[in-house]
């Protein structure tokens, strides 16, 4: 039973993850960093997943097949991606259990109001790139803390 895959560093084949399947139903975290990922298309359906690290890929869009597809996400590293406008992380508002979010070195944090802006879009949310609304930083427990929204 494979709860936790790393592919960091794979090659992706047409910007697509290949092997990775509907197999995998009981993976809680899966990074695949750096693996010229340019679409999340052919993501398989993982319900259990939690975390998923996409740091350094080509993804510029197409983020609402992680609602579809990965619902209780907790975490998402879209870090050093191509996503440049608030309408591309406005499909994240359907992750209703997403509590962190890192979009570090994508264009979209050169807007104006950029934190603002993300906080306000998606509700749930309670670290953008590793703080929260009020500049403290995220623990690194994994613990789940019953703070009321």
């Amino acid at each position: 039973k494979v709860t936790e895959l790393v592919l960091d560093n794979c090659r992706s084949s047409n910007g697509e993850i290949e092997g990775l399947n509907d197999s995998f139903k009981e993976l809680e975290f899966l990074s695949m960093a750096n693996v010229e990922l340019t679409s999340l298309a052919k993501l398989p359906t993982l319900s259990k997943l939690r975390k998923l690290e996409l740091s350094d890929n080509i993804i510029s869009g197409g983020l609402e097949v992680l609602a579809e597809r990965c619902p209780n996400l907790t975490y998402l590293n879209l870090s050093g991606n191509k996503i440049k406008d608030l309408g591309t992380v406005e499909a994240l508002q359907n992750l209703k259990n997403l509590k962190s979010l890192d979009l570090f070195n994508c264009e979209i944090t050169n807007l104006e109001d950029y934190r603002d802006s993300i906080f306000e879009l998606l509700q749930q949310i309670t670290y953008l790139d590793g703080f929260d609304q009020e500049d403290n930083e995220a623990p690194d427990s994994e613990d789940d803390d019953d703070e009321g929204n």
